[in-house]
C-alpha cells in the first residue's frame, strides 16, 4: 500500500492502515521525543500522544509538503504543550548572559552520554537548547512555540550551553583521573 493511500486510509479511521502508520514512522518520532523528553518513559508517554493527536489531525493534512515533516511538527508540538501546560516557564529570569560556545570531542563523550546529560538539563533549557541547536529553529519561532520571549529563549540557551559545558568537562576530568 502507497504512503497516500495509506493516509487516505487512516483519515477514514481503518485502524488497520493507522497501525501500518504507526510501525512505519514510530522509530523515528520516538527518537523524536526522546530528544524532548525527561527520560524513556516520558518519552514513551509523549510518543503515544502524539499518535493520537496525528490520527485525530490526519485529515488536515492536504497532500502539501513532506508527511514526515507534517508528523514531526505535530509530535513536537504535542510534547510542547504538555511543557506549556506543566508552566516549566513560568519562572525565569531573563537576564541574558554571554553564551558559550560547546565544543564535544566526540572521542571523549559519546552520543549516549550527551543525550544523556541533555535529557538531565531542566526541561526550558532543554526544550530551547533541542529546538535551537538540533532542529535549527529560530529565538523567534521557539518564543512563539514556547509562549515566551526571544531574550528567554536567548537567556535559557546560553545557560543550557554553560551546563552541559560544565558536566563534560567535569566527565573528563573524572574519565582522566581513572585513567591514572
Amino acid at each position: 500500500m502507497s504512503l497516500n493511500q495509506l493516509i487516505e486510509n487512516c483519515k477514514i479511521n481503518d485502524t488497520k492502515a493507522q497501525g501500518e502508520l504507526y510501525k512505519l514512522f514510530s522509530s523515528k518520532l520516538f527518537s523524536l521525543c526522546l530528544k524532548y523528553s525527561r527520560n524513556r518513559v516520558e518519552a514513551e508517554d509523549n510518543l503515544q500522544d502524539a499518535f493520537l493527536t496525528i490520527f485525530k489531525k490526519i485529515e488536515q493534512y492536504k497532500n502539501k509538503g513532506s508527511f514526515e515533516g507534517w508528523l514531526k511538527r505535530i509530535t513536537i508540538n504535542t510534547v510542547l504543550q504538555r511543557y506549556r501546560n506543566e508552566k516549566v516557564f513560568d519562572i525565569i529570569n531573563e537576564n541574558i548572559i554571554e553564551d558559550v560556545e560547546l565544543e564535544v570531542d566526540e572521542d571523549t563523550v559519546s552520543i549516549d552520554y550527551l543525550l544523556k546529560i541533555i535529557q538531565e538539563l531542566p526541561d526550558r533549557y532543554r526544550l530551547v537548547f533541542n529546538l535551537y541547536v538540533l532542529d535549527g529553529y529560530s529565538h523567534k519561532d521557539i518564543a512563539d512555540m514556547l509562549d515566551i520571549n526571544i531574550g528567554t529563549s536567548k537567556s535559557n540557551l546560553a545557560r543550557a550551553r554553560i551546563s552541559l559545558k560544565e558536566t563534560i568537562e567535569n566527565y573528563k576530568t573524572m574519565q582522566s583521573l581513572q585513567s591514572l
